[in-house]
Formats: C-alpha cells, structure tokens, sequence
C-alpha cells in the first residue's frame, strides 16, 4: 500500500512538520522506499500466533510493603544537617507556583 502526498501531509500536520511541495514530493518517496523495505516481513506473519504486547510476557509490579527500615532509616536531624532552611522537620524551598517566597 503505497502512500500519497495526501497522507503524508497528514501525517506531517499531526506531527507538527512543516514541508513545502518539493520537501513533500521527497518525504512521500522516502517514506514509500521505507514501507517497500519493509514488505518481506509480511511472509512471516502468522494468522495463528497471537500478538505479542511486551517481550517479558505477563509481567507484573513487584512491590515491597511501605514500612520504616529502622537499620537503614536516616534520623530527620542528620537528613537536616546540611539543607540550606528548614522549618518543623521539612526542607524549605523556593515555591515555584508563585504566592510566596518559601
């Protein structure tokens, strides 16, 4: 299925890209020499074999439980040592949404 200038013009607003007709005429040529590169993959699809989503398969989150490590914790005292301001046991800093300047 060879593409026209229509579609790559297409495809050229949706990603923003602006091309004169010669660039276009260039682009749809290029893009059809692509396709064409591609087609010998067709002979290995195979109707039967479902698609594959992702390489690992069924993969799924492994999380740990949101619990204090008391061997590895650092105390908020240490934490604090060396930030440039703290206020109540929390790092000040600058806002970046406006209404204020810490």
């Amino acid at each position: 299925m060879a593409l026209t200038e229509d579609d790559v013009r297409g495809i050229a607003e949706y990603a923003t890209i602006a091309l004169n007709e010669s660039e276009l005429a260039e682009m749809t040529t290029y893009l059809n020499d692509a396709v064409e590169m591609l087609e010998p993959i067709l002979q290995y699809a195979a109707e039967d074999v479902e698609p594959t989503f992702h390489p690992i398969g069924d993969l799924s989150n492994v999380m740990r439980s949101d619990a204090v490590d008391a061997d590895r914790a650092l105390a908020t005292e240490d934490a604090l040592a060396n930030a440039g301001a703290a206020r109540d046991g929390q790092f000040r800093v600058p806002s970046i949404l406006g209404g204020g300047d810490r």
